[in-house]
Order: C-alpha cells, then sequence, then structure tokens
C-alpha cells in the first residue's frame, strides 16, 4: 500500500525533477577499481594518482606496485575468494594494498586501526580473514598476539614514513622499526616485480569489502559490499560532481570508513584524478595540504569543518580551489554551514548514507542548496539518486505520507546483499532487499531527504519525545559552541531528562545555566536540557561521529 500526499508517492521519485540531466543520465560503472585503475593507466600512465606529502606515485606506479602486492599474496598461498584485513591509517600503503588484494581476487576487510585487541580479535575471527596487512607498530605492540589465535597465517607490515620523505612530525612522529621475522615488508613486496595472479578478475557481484558497523545496537556485523555497489556510488560521484578533469581530491575521512573508501579513495581513482593522503587528520598538516596540492573536492565529518574553523591560521585562501565540500559520517547543523560560508566561502553540501548502502544513498547536489525544514529546524540531508528509491514507513512498515516521520528504508543499486554470514540479521535488516535503516526521518513533496535522528537516540521525557539533533541544532547556534552532544539520562521525576554535553570554540566564554536558558527561550519546555556539562572535547570516533554512548556511560 502506499501512501501519499495528493497524486505523489515515493515510488514516483519526486526528487527526479531537482536533478540535472547529468545527474539523471543512467550511468555504466566499470566492474570494478581494478578495471578502472588499468583503464586510467593505459590513458595517463604518467598522471600523479597519489600524492603523500612530498611523495608522489603515477597511474602507471601504483598498478605495477599493486600488481607485485598481489603476485606476492597469491606466492603466499592467498586463494580466490580469501580475506585480507587491512589495518592502515590515509598513506599510500593502504591503496596499495586494497588493490593488491583486489587483484589477488580476495575480499578486503577494512579495520579502524584505533581498534583494540579484543575488536580487531572479532573481525579476524567471524570474517576468517587469511592475511593481515598493517603498520610495523601495530604489529609488534599488539597485533601480533592478537593474530595468534586466529585464522591468520600471512602478514605483511608497513612503515607509513616510507614513500615520502618529509616526516610531518605533527602526524609521523614515530621510528621505522627492524622487520619483523614474521611479516613480510609490504614497500618491498611492491617493489619487487611481481606479476597478478591469472585467471582471478573480480565482478559487479563479487564481494569487494566486509565492511564492520561501529556496533553501537551489538555484536558488529559485517556489511558485504560488492564492487557493484561502490562502483556505482563512485560512478554517480564522479558524473554528478561537475568535477574537472583529473580532479584533486583530498582525503580527510579515513579511508577504512565506507564515506572514505568510496567517495575519495574510489572516486578519485575511478576519476583518473589525484588523491592526496595526509596520514590522519590534523587540522594544521590538513590545511597546509589544502595549500600546496589545490584540491578540488573532499568529504569529511562536521566535526572536522569545526576544527579547521577554529585553527588560528586558517584563511579564506585555504578554500578558494574547492568546487565542491561535502559532508558525511555525522549530523551537519544548519549553523554550522552558514558559519562556515560565512567565513571561508565554500558552501558545505550534505549528505546521507550507512556502511549497508555503500556509504551516500542520498547528497545535495552541487548547484543547490539544502532547505531547512521550518518546522523543526532540520537540515536536509540531500536527494536520493535516480535508480534510488527512499521511503518512509511506520512501524508495521507502511509509508507515512510526505512531511509525516518514520523510519528511513532504501533500496537502489548500492544496498549490499546483507552480512557476512548472518542469515538472521540480513532478513531483519533486508526484508526483500530493501534496507532498514533505523534512522528516523521525513521527506518533503519536492523529494528532500530530512533525517531526525536515530530510533535508539529517542528521549522520553515524562513521556514526550525527544529527538537529541534537535536540540543540538539549537545549540550550535550559540556562538559559544564548538561541539554539541545530547543524551538521555535517568531522572527520578521524569524517567528520563535532557542533558547536553558541550565543548567550547577558542577562546569563548559562557556557562551552563546560559547555555540551558538559551535553549529554553527556543525549545518547548520538556525538549531544553535540565543538565549541561562543558568538556574540552567531546569523544568521537576515528570517523569524527561524536559517541554518545560513551556520554551516556559518564558518571
Amino acid at each position: 500500500m502506499t501512501v501519499s500526499s495528493g497524486e505523489i508517492s515515493y515510488t514516483d521519485k519526486p526528487w527526479l525533477a531537482l536533478l540535472s540531466d547529468a545527474q539523471r543520465a543512467p550511468v555504466d560503472p566499470p566492474d570494478s577499481l581494478v578495471h578502472a585503475l588499468r583503464a586510467a593507466r593505459s590513458r595517463t600512465p604518467g598522471r600523479t594518482a597519489l600524492a603523500y606529502f612530498d611523495g608522489r606515485l603515477s597511474y602507471a606506479e601504483v598498478d605495477a606496485l599493486s600488481d607485485s602486492v598481489a603476485g606476492h599474496l597469491a606466492a603466499r598461498g592467498l586463494g580466490h575468494g580469501d580475506r585480507v584485513a587491512i589495518l592502515l591509517q590515509n598513506s599510500p600503503h593502504f591503496v596499495l594494498a586494497l588493490l593488491g588484494a583486489w587483484k589477488a581476487g580476495a575480499i578486503v576487510v577494512p579495520v579502524n586501526p584505533m581498534y583494540k585487541s579484543g575488536e580487531v580479535t572479532h573481525v579476524l575471527e567471524d570474517a576468517d580473514v587469511t592475511a593481515l596487512i598493517c603498520s610495523d607498530r601495530a604489529w609488534e605492540t599488539y597485533l601480533r598476539d592478537t593474530a595468534a589465535g586466529s585464522p591468520v597465517r600471512i602478514v605483511l607490515t608497513a612503515c607509513e614514513r616510507d614513500l615520502q620523505s618529509r616526516d610531518d612530525a605533527r602526524v609521523l612522529n614515530f621510528e621505522r622499526l627492524p622487520q619483523a621475522a614474521d611479516a613480510d615488508d609490504l614497500v618491498a613486496a611492491a617493489r619487487a616485480g611481481h606479476e597478478a595472479p591469472e585467471g582471478r578478475d573480480v565482478g559487479p557481484s563479487d564481494i569487494a569489502l566486509i565492511s564492520y558497523t561501529s556496533g553501537t545496537s551489538g555484536t558488529p556485523k559485517g556489511a558485504t559490499n560488492t564492487h557493484g555497489n561502490i562502483m556505482y556510488n563512485a560512478e554517480r560521484q564522479r558524473t554528478g560532481l561537475k568535477l574537472p578533469e583529473a580532479p584533486v581530491y583530498f582525503a580527510m575521512a579515513p579511508l577504512f570508513h565506507i564515506t572514505g573508501m568510496v567517495c575519495q579513495l574510489v572516486s578519485s581513482l575511478n576519476s583518473g584524478g589525484t588523491l592526496v593522503l595526509a596520514y590522519r587528520f590534523e587540522a594544521g598538516v590538513v590545511l597546509d595540504a589544502f595549500a600546496e596540492h589545490r584540491p578540488h573536492y573532499t568529504v569529511g565529518p562536521s566535526t572536522a569543518f569545526m576544527a579547521l574553523a577554529a585553527h588560528p591560521d586558517v584563511t579564506r585562501d585555504h578554500f578558494s580551489s574547492f568546487r565542491s565540500i561535502s559532508s558525511g559520517g555525522a549530523p551537519l547543523p544548519p549553523a554550522l554551514v552558514e558559519k562556515f560560508r560565512a567565513g571561508f566561502g565554500p558552501y558545505i553540501h550534505n549528505g546521507y548514507g550507512l556502511t549497508e548502502c555503500t556509504a551516500p544513498c542520498a547528497s545535495v547536489p552541487p548547484d543547490l542548496e539544502a532547505p531547512v525544514d521550518p518546522g523543526s529546524g532540520t537540515l536536509a540531508v540531500g536527494l536520493p539518486g535516480p535508480e534510488t528509491v527512499v521511503r518512509i514507513v511506520d512501524d508495521e512498515g507502511r509509508e507515512v505520507p510526505f512531511g509525516e516521520q518514520g523510519e528511513i528504508v532504501v533500496s537502489g543499486p548500492q544496498v549490499v546483499p546483507g552480512y557476512w554470514r548472518r542469515p538472521e540479521a540480513t532478513a531483519e535488516t533486508f526484508p526483500d532487499g530493501e534496507l532498514r535503516t533505523g534512522d528516523i526521518g521525513f521527506m518533503d513533496e519536492q523529494g528532500w531527504l530530512y533525517v531526525v535522528d536515530r530510533k535508539k537516540d529517542m528521549i522520553n521525557a515524562s513521556g514526550f519525545k525527544v529527538w537529541p539533533r534537535e536540540v543540538e541544532d539549537v545549540l550550535y547556534a550559540h556562538p559559544a559552541v564548538r561541539e554539541a552532544a545530547v543524551v538521555g539520562v535517568p531522572d527520578g521525576y521524569r524517567g528520563e531528562t535532557v542533558k547536553a554535553y558541550i565543548s567550547l570554540r577558542p577562546g569563548a566564554e559562557t556557562d551552563p545555566d546560559a547555555l540551558a536558558a538559551w535553549c529554553k527561550e527556543r525549545l518547548a519546555a520538556y525538549k531544553y536540557p535540565r543538565q549541561v556539562e562543558i568538556l574540552p572535547d567531546l569523544p568521537k570516533t576515528t570517523s569524527g561521529k561524536i559517541l554518545r554512548r560513551e556520554l551516556r556511560s559518564r558518571p
């Protein structure tokens, strides 16, 4: 049953009217990034594919080096369809490991390098990982012991100071270690001149990644992103972003995260462009890279843009080369968008996606600005693509009218087929192949999608629903607020009450009572925070999401 306003329904895709001809046009993606890389090498072998501080690797070099990594892995016994875990920061080593694994016919398991031993153990065992590629420091400090009881039998390590010589102490502040006797060196394997094994080509239906979810609602599960899922979103970005030929991408989001993987690494190489890498996010290093490489595009969480805007050396010129900037992975407050544009020029284009839909399933096109819902003050996250259907449903799975809140469900070529070896979880989350996101939102009649919050983050204060995002957006409008997170905490009278955690902008001064009063003037009485705590920084994941669950557990 389809519920609609007037003649329009979700399956009519009202958003198509707002897309350009190029954004509506069908796409024919390459079968995999390996195919796209080889095509780019044939066209422009000498063009820079990867830039890492003062290091440069051309398309011909990246292709040859990753061929050799593939040959090394195959010679060590890696089979077609085996799993290769990669625990590396944003460096060329990650890209060579990824491409080498795919050329060997393997499935890549990207792992957050900030994970602790227990978290890594779960991934290695759940994915039945055969090969592990990590930094030499991680291997020596904890991964050797972690891998000892796992299925891992092939190990390559890398020093991420290799492939450059600048050694920026702000991020590359570690020593090279002697090569471990029980591991091979990734760069040495890449330079050994091996040929990639024959007969291991991957295609659109093959699993490319097992991407583990953050585990906020239980044990992390591995989403099975296919090469087709990945290349569809990368090709949609290439045709829809209006970037120049051979665009320069800056990798602000971590590559192990689905946003960094698809919207930076894969999209850049699929476009025949240059991917600029800077190991990890450090605001001063990022700004220097902007000035040196003059990128055309980047994507990152709102917290990264807050940090850049707060840096004492930031100027408008740092952002003058950008043709487009996107935000994903964390909520984007409307106040930040306007403050950033007023201070530095670019408009930050919002986007929305999940690991299970291979990064974006809705985004703000480059020629448009996201509307703000007048009732809630929520900034739209974007428009779905032409082959994507986003619907809003109630608890029984029935579509609700445009403008009404419900759960966001997604179908389209970017939605994964399911979870790795989890048939029950797959059946629950992907009924009939449609992704039940667990996010609450609504869509207007033009097709703009708005995300209100996660189902599980809703606060029940005296029977009233309070969505943290709404309170956070009000707090972000305060001139002293740098970061804000709102959670529900136990309350003897109200059951739950609203508590806000705040970090302040550099040099700003305010107090909890003033912040609570600011909200009280702008929100219904049951919504404003009864408790406000100011912290130096709020806890975040490495992809920039503020960790509400850690704040809930604070004493």
